[in-house]
């Protein structure tokens, strides 16, 4: 692991010390990295010398972008040129990490497959995030969440029941194949502290999305059971949605006897404990709609507020249904501080999301915003001992 003192103090940080190169675009790839820069790692991020074209992963000075790619060192380099490539692999000797979200064969065109760095550095590890795996029969498919979502089944237990298949307001496929690849590359660090040796992390789209499936999965698996929609109803937990009060909308929870009991109790229900179209679990299931709107009747007649109130204080999940102003105006959100400040020397103060992982001694941070293109080249190939005039010839020979 290598020195790290150029993005704020660091020291004493989960990852000081650690050297990622960054070759990410758009979203899966940067999510991975976030993790690594936010909990101090030095990442120094490779980009493309300007060419004009529009880049991939949105306008610079966008919220996605500066998001994306805060806490990190900005270097150009043109890889398909030898004076890039020299450059490049200088890095690679000494740091940690590589990560890149190229289609599989890109890397082996360019010769920065994780043979070539290994060759280079036997302890790096090269984490890869593609659309749907490194090889099989759809290795060469471009990759994009919306598709890693059909295929991964999750819009098929999306929406409204009979509604058509329905994608989440979310990149969920970017963004659990960017955390698993970033888990799996803090695997493989610890791992090499007893073997001495780095090795490829390997994650795609379609594979994080199947992950997260999760229960919905194994009722397949193990049961040969086809989850469909069901809308805002939990599939196998009733009555779990959302319900009408006087001034909108509330999510209630209720999982398990001894809750459905409870929460009877706190809305002055108690019939629907006896009545035998709701006595039991598989009774409220093959009654969902009656269940629901039985306690509709109930919840339109008061306030959002007075439910949420009651219903917590009598131990039955309760909670409101925030518009994404209301969610970073809710005290319990500040209180957690899931909006942290960074300061942009050209765009000013703003508010990112912060990490939702919180540490005792180490917390992370968000110690400076996202790099101009390019901003620290010059410095960083000082660093690896380029004088000035080889510096500038690079500049002029488009290598940087």
């Amino acid at each position: 692991m290598t020195n790290n003192g150029h993005l704020g103090p660091t020291q004493g940080m989960p990852l000081s010390g650690l050297r990622v190169l960054d070759l990410t675009r758009v979203r899966s790839g940067p999510t991975c990295v976030r993790q690594l820069a936010d909990w101090g790692a030095d990442v120094i991020k490779i980009e493309a010398p300007p060419d004009g074209k529009e880049a991939l992963g949105g306008e610079r000075d966008g919220f996605d972008f500066q998001n994306l790619h805060r806490n990190k060192r900005s270097i150009t380099i043109n890889l398909k040129a030898d004076a890039g490539k020299e450059v490049f692999f200088k890095l690679v000797k000494e740091a940690d990490v590589v990560v890149e979200n190229y289609r599989p064969g890109v890397k082996f065109r360019l010769g920065i497959d994780y043979d070539s760095l290994a060759a280079v550095n036997p302890r790096i590890v090269l984490g890869s995030i593609s659309g749907f795996g490194q090889d099989g029969p759809y290795a060469d498919r471009p990759g994009f969440d919306q598709i890693a979502q059909g295929m991964g089944g999750l819009m098929s237990i999306t929406g409204e029941p009979g509604g058509g298949p329905l994608r989440v307001g979310i990149p969920i496929a970017d963004l659990c194949a960017g955390m698993f690849c970033a888990q799996g590359i803090l695997l493989a660090l610890i791992e090499r502290e007893k073997s001495g040796k780095g090795q490829w992390v390997k994650t795609s789209l379609l594979e994080a999305q199947i992950q997260m499936l999760d229960f919905q999965a194994a009722r397949y698996l193990k049961d040969q059971e086809v989850p469909v929609s069901a809308g805002n109803d939990h599939p196998t937990s009733i009555p779990t949605g959302v319900f009408p009060t006087a001034d909108g909308h509330i999510n209630i929870a209720v999982a398990g006897q001894q809750i459905y009991e409870r929460f009877c109790r706190a809305v002055n229900a108690e019939n629907l404990i006896t009545d035998e179209r709701f006595a039991t679990a598989a009774a409220r299931s093959d009654n969902r709609k009656e269940m629901n709107a039985a306690i509709g009747a109930i919840t339109c007649k008061e306030s959002s507020q007075h439910w949420i109130e009651l219903l917590n204080e009598a131990g039955c999940p309760c909670g409101p249904i925030y518009s994404m102003d209301g969610v970073f105006e809710d005290p319990q959100v500040q209180h957690l501080g899931m909006a942290v400040p960074v300061d942009h020397p050209r765009l000013g103060e703003f508010p990112l999301v912060n990490q939702a992982i919180k540490m005792s001694r180490t917390p992370s941070s968000v110690r400076t915003a996202t790099p101009e293109q390019g901003e620290h080249t010059d410095a960083v190939l000082a660093e690896l001992g380029y004088d000035a005039g080889t510096i500038e010839q690079m500049h002029e020979s488009g290598a940087v």
